[in-house]
């Protein structure tokens, strides 16, 4: 890694037209909004509530459709209950083109607290449902696409969304996966301070082409490339639920457009930024807004 100091972010240009896609998962979230997080044995009243399907997957689905205006193909598995098929409807009212393997296994949800300050604590229940090779989805489709992004999937579902020109994940998809899949990654995109995304040279052959770490506030680094500055904001973050998974789809975006990596992490923290500025996932997202 470079010991150069950070860049300075220029303004994005435009995006060409895209086709991108999603292979990933979904859970359904309840918000719960308090002043902080509760001690042991406390009682805490709650601000506010908000439920909504979310999840790595949804989430960067969501934000490149936001980016580009138009369909974005998302690979998903939920559990055929009514959460379930919740969120696919709700899913599918976002404007999102959505592709289920569904599972007899319940829909997996998520309790996110998020305190005064804007960070968020996340407790799962249930096992992440992830979309295979073997379920009868439009996987060819994926060969046509501009850009792919995974958050969930099996290593043979990993070998055909290496047929799209730019491929990218997120070391959620876990290391054994990745490994087993043995495809080169356009990207690697991750979060240098959450030991879940915990990465290190060497852990993938081949390696990705490019290994994006973020570090919230303070930017973040790329190998090749070095330190890279998060946009100065002018008021505190609300909810910081999604931001390092917009900030993935924004970055694959530029990829897939074909700019080098100061325009492509230019664009990736205005997402990242932007999501920090309403609770929930989807209200604050960078770029035209989604139908309700």
């Amino acid at each position: 890694m470079s010991a150069a100091a950070p860049a300075e972010l220029p303004g994005p240009p435009p995006l060409p037209p895209l086709r991108l896609a999603v292979v990933g998962h979904v859970e359904w979230v309840s918000f719960v909004m308090v002043e902080r997080l509760p001690s042991a044995g406390q009682i805490q009243h709650v601000l506010e509530t908000l439920e909504q399907p979310a999840g790595g997957g949804a989430v960067v689905a969501a934000q490149f459709s936001r980016l580009t205006n138009q369909p974005v193909a998302f690979y998903t598995s939920l559990g055929r209950d009514s959460l379930g098929e919740r969120a696919a409807a709700e899913l599918r009212a976002m404007g999102l083109e959505l592709h289920v393997a569904w599972r007899e296994s319940p829909t997996r949800r998520a309790i996110t607290f998020v305190e005064a300050s804007g960070e968020r604590t996340i407790t799962v229940i249930g096992e992440r449902l992830a979309p295979a090779a073997s379920d009868p989805l439009p996987w060819a489709e994926l060969a046509g696409c501009d850009g792919v992004f995974v958050t969930a999937a099996d290593e043979a579902a990993l070998r055909l969304a290496r047929r799209a020109r730019v491929l990218a994940a997120t070391p959620r998809v876990r290391l054994p996966v990745l490994q087993a899949a043995a495809v080169e990654l356009d990207a690697l995109i991750g979060s240098a301070r959450d030991p879940g995304e915990k990465y290190r040279d060497g852990d993938l052959f081949p390696a990705p082409r490019i290994y994006v770490a973020t570090e919230a506030e303070q930017g973040g680094f790329t190998v090749p490339g070095g330190r890279f500055r998060a946009i100065e904001r002018r008021h505190p973050p609300v909810d910081a639920y999604g931001a390092g998974d917009s900030f993935a789809a924004g970055f694959t975006a530029g990829l897939a457009a074909g700019w080098e990596r100061p325009d492509a992490l230019a664009l990736a923290c205005r997402c990242g930024a932007a999501a920090l500025d309403v609770r929930g996932a989807y209200a604050s997202q960078w770029g035209a807004p989604q139908p309700l």
